[in-house]
């Protein structure tokens, strides 16, 4: 694996994350607040995933998915990580052990 492709796939599964905060931000009581802000934020998260889809896209025309798929397990974590800091979410102890357990039934599964 190449330099280049590790950033692809960090930028792949950065934009899906920042789709995801971007969209929990819009849907929240943005509405009530400021329509045009919420409009901007939705807009910022459809944006952020096209660009994690057409980089996934040209990543599966390169590699294959079973050595792709484990980095969507390991974006569950950073996920999580993301919603604590950004949307100041409470993340619980057995939250994050159930997130862990995922992420590696993903890894195990990956490397069989």
């Amino acid at each position: 694996m190449t330099l280049l492709t590790l950033l692809a796939i960090v930028v792949t599964e950065g934009c899906s994350i920042a789709g995801q905060i971007f969209f929990k931000l819009a849907m929240g009581h943005h509405w009530e607040a400021s329509r045009a802000r919420a409009m901007r934020l939705l807009a910022a998260g459809v944006a952020a995933m096209a660009v994690g889809f057409f980089l996934w896209l040209g990543l599966l025309g390169s590699f294959d998915l079973s050595f792709l798929y484990p980095f969507e397990g390991l974006s569950r974590l950073v996920l999580l990580g993301a919603a604590a800091f950004f949307l100041q979410e409470k993340i619980t102890p057995s939250l994050w052990i159930g997130v862990l357990l995922i992420s590696a039934g993903v890894a195990l599964v990956a490397a069989s």
